[in-house]
């Protein structure tokens, strides 16, 4: 921008029906106001000044906001309300055009005003002056009129521009509770309180924890700093949001007041006052929902709404004070530090207050983002049995997450998800869990992109979205879009500890060993994922038959599992390990890491592992007893019904000679076949196993053709196999579909293929030196 533009004398411009006055910061449509925060009027400023020119977000936001990092979010807020304010619809975008990947525009012509008819203009809005002389009556009655309607005029302009009310685009900071009791079981209990209730609301937009520190992380402030009206203000400003709610509780003899107060953050107006007299303090989180109920009506939320989505907190939460606080903790430890800090925190809120259901819920949740299942379902049912203790909001949370912990149900889950995007569109949850596990699970991967998208959309600074939006991309093979994606990620320090994984595995794809390498490097300072990035490279290494290499790190990656108390991540790891161990040929082997796996573990992924190797291994007699042991535990699961049980009861088949039933077999998993089902989450195998299976089957019936189709679909799908090792064998399996249909040609380069993926392999490996037999014969 040029120095010319900060110029504000004399400038008086003109398009369509308005004026826009630079001197006075003044927007007029037919000579009456046009109210607009100071912050909206300035992009208007600039907008006009460029006419039809393209004006760049970058360039607004440096010129609006000069030396202050904003979000984007900021700016479009900014704009949505300029749109508002100038008329605009989603439908009808009159005046201001957004030139996708750029920035803004105007549609009309901008006309500046010639100092002459300036002048005259400027004289029309100054002041009325009455001149009374001492004459007759009429003479002051008319004067009076006239100051009257000077009055009128003046106060209808002053409470136009002082009527702020919040909008269903509009978010809110809830800062801290000032608390002057001297009572520290309020601090942090109040703020989680009125956080549920307004959570409640389908009008209001709360922003969320992890925004917040996402936000102070940039400030270079700490997480465990408290939330000052002040400092909330400063995040409002800084994300565009609209208004700061600040809490207060103090005492009064033996009663106590509770206040709370609305204020726009970007002009300081007061919103909204409440405040109420509490007589007990057994009866705090009571009033507490009562001030919640007036300001939600006094801000623009609809009665009908507030009377439908309205549990009281004692209801929806827990009547006890200190398991409030404890739950509180570990919400703001979670979004901090992590799963693994915030689970004792969650569990002394359940301690505190068995019945406490969100309590049980995030207890679970947090078990099931470290991958330890079988305690994340014992804990998601248990909010389950309680989920009519809960607010309409929490509800769906509990509901969706016992469907996809504990029966597996995913189909229910999506139907639960989809009326929970209608009944709260603002929230960011359901299209995390739609993007995140269930359509990855069901195949559905366009969609997944789509949900994952709405998610970063609503939320700029929602770190996990994009980790979520680049796996998607990956998955369809879209490489340079995850790469893209998570760059923009790092770009707006958004990185989390995950992205290291999503990092490693594209930098797999693209045999970059480089950044393979950097990935490992840095995810030895990261505890959280190191074991899991430890276990990626045993993957990576048995990709290129380097076994004794990829034995070592399974082992290491174990052994940090352990380290960890995290069991089911161990038996996964060692699960991992069976099946690259039994289908490279080492039978013996494959069966000891098969039992060690099941004496660490009997959770779903981890037995479906064990159970696939063993069947490999040529033990049919346990193979059926786990297969069967799956389908009688999770009747309902859509991964067990549909992938995990056809694909063992088909390998079953093969064994038993009957490679005809085995295709019969695997015909349920055809719509589910391209999913990544729930062990390639944390032990990253079991992707297009029924595939392969089918492949196996063709091959065994001399289908050549068919055994090809299926095994170059694998191939093809390097965003979903990754480095099982089933994505280097069906280079070898192809070649084997070839010979069967007497494409001598075709299976040369099909082997070729696969003894250079396994150019420096360990010499020992079954299946490479069946291989190198098989290849001799076609020269």
């Amino acid at each position: 921008m040029t120095t010319s533009e900060s110029q504000t004398v004399n400038e008086l411009y003109e398009f369509g029906p308005f004026r826009v006055d630079a001197a006075r910061e003044t927007l007029l449509r037919a000579g009456e106001p046009v109210p607009l925060t100071p912050k909206t009027f300035q992009i208007l400023l600039v907008l006009v000044r460029h006419g039809k020119e393209i004006v760049t977000k970058d360039d607004l936001m440096k010129t609006v906001w000069p030396d202050t990092f904003v979000e984007e979010a900021n700016l479009s807020r900014n704009i949505f309300m300029l749109r508002k304010a100038l008329g605009e619809t989603a439908q009808d975008r009159q005046y201001i055009i957004t030139v996708p990947g750029r920035g803004y525009r105007l549609a009309e012509n901008v006309h500046l005003v010639p100092q002459e008819e300036f002048a005259i203009i400027a004289a029309s809005h100054s002041k009325v002056q009455v001149h009374v002389k001492e004459t007759s009556p009429w003479t002051w009655i008319v004067a009076a009129v006239v100051f009257l309607l000077v009055v009128s005029v003046g106060t209808w302009r002053w409470l136009l521009h002082r009527r702020v009310l919040l909008s269903e685009k509009d978010t809110v900071v809830l800062a801290d509770f000032a608390n002057t009791t001297g009572d520290t079981v309020f601090d942090g209990t109040l703020r989680q309180g009125m956080a549920v209730q307004l959570e409640q609301s389908p009008f209001l937009g709360l922003i969320s924890e992890e925004r917040i520190q996402h936000a102070l992380r940039l400030m270079g402030r700490s997480g465990n700093e408290p939330l000052t009206p002040g400092l909330a203000r400063e995040i409002c400003e800084r994300i565009g949001s609209a208004a700061v709610l600040e809490g207060s509780i103090a005492s009064l003899g033996n009663q106590y007041v509770l206040g709370l107060r609305a204020t726009n953050c970007h002009t300081g107006d007061v919103l909204d006052e409440e405040q109420v007299q509490v007589s007990r303090k057994e009866d705090v989180l009571n009033s507490l929902s009562q001030i919640a109920r007036k300001y939600r009506t006094r801000v623009g939320e609809s009665l009908a709404t507030v009377e439908k989505h309205n549990t009281p907190l004692a209801e929806a939460a827990t009547p006890s004070l200190e398991a409030l606080k404890a739950y509180s903790a570990g919400w703001k430890t979670l979004s901090s530090t992590g799963p693994a800090a915030a689970l004792p925190l969650f569990q002394r809120a359940t301690e505190i207050d068995p019945q406490f259901a969100m309590a049980h819920a995030m207890l679970g949740r947090a078990y099931g983002d470290m991958g330890e299942t079988i305690l994340s379902v014992k804990s998601t049912s248990r909010a389950y049995e309680l989920r009519e203790h809960v607010s309409d909001q929490e509800k769906f949370f509990i509901v969706t997450s016992y469907d996809m912990v504990v029966t597996g149900n995913l189909e229910r889950a999506r139907q639960a998800c989809e009326a929970w995007e209608q009944t709260y569109p603002r929230e960011l949850k359901p299209h995390m869990f739609l993007s995140g596990i269930i359509y990855p699970v069901l195949g559905r991967y366009e969609e997944a992109v789509q949900e994952a998208k709405k998610a970063v959309e609503a939320d700029s600074s929602f770190a996990i979205g994009y980790n979520v939006l680049a796996m998607s991309y990956q998955a369809l093979n879209h490489l340079e879009e995850a790469e893209q994606t998570l760059l923009q990620a790092s770009e707006r320090n958004l990185e989390i500890s995950d992205s290291l994984m999503n990092r490693y595995q594209l930098a797999f794809i693209k045999g970059d060993q480089a950044a393979m390498k950097g990935v490992s490097t840095a995810a030895q300072k990261e505890s959280s994922v190191e074991d899991a990035v430890v276990d990626q490279e045993a993957f990576a290494e048995a990709y290129a038959g380097h076994m004794q290499e990829a034995t070592r790190k399974s082992q290491h990656a174990g052994n940090l599992a352990q380290q960890a108390s995290e069991p089911d991540r161990a038996a996964m790891y060692e699960a991992g390990a069976a099946l690259r161990e039994a289908l490279f040929g080492d039978v013996a082997t494959a069966n000891e890491s098969a039992g060690a796996v099941l004496r660490l573990s009997r959770s779903r992924d981890a037995e479906y592992g064990a159970a696939f190797a063993l069947a490999l291994a040529g033990d049919q007699s346990q193979t059926a007893t786990l297969a069967g042991d799956l389908e009688r535990r999770f009747p309902e699961d859509t991964a067990v019904r549909f992938n995990y049980a056809p694909t063992l009861r088909a390998l079953l088949a093969l064994k038993h000679g009957d490679p005809s039933r085995a295709v019969d077999l695997l015909q349920v998993s055809i719509p589910y076949e391209l999913g990544e089902p729930p062990s390639s989450f944390f032990g990253f195998y079991g992707a297009l196993y029924p595939i392969y299976v089918r492949g196996e089957a063709y091959l065994a019936l001399n289908r050549g053709p068919e055994a090809a189709r299926e095994f170059q679909k694998i191939i093809d799908h390097r965003g979903i196999v990754v480095s099982d090792p089933i994505g280097a064998l069906a280079h070898l399996q192809l070649g084997r579909a070839f010979v069967s249909s007497g494409e001598k040609t075709k299976a040369k380069t099909a082997y070729g293929d696969f003894l250079t993926l396994w150019k420096d392999a360990d010499s020992d490996i079954p299946v490479l030196k069946q291989a190198q037999a098989e290849y001799s014969k076609l020269k």
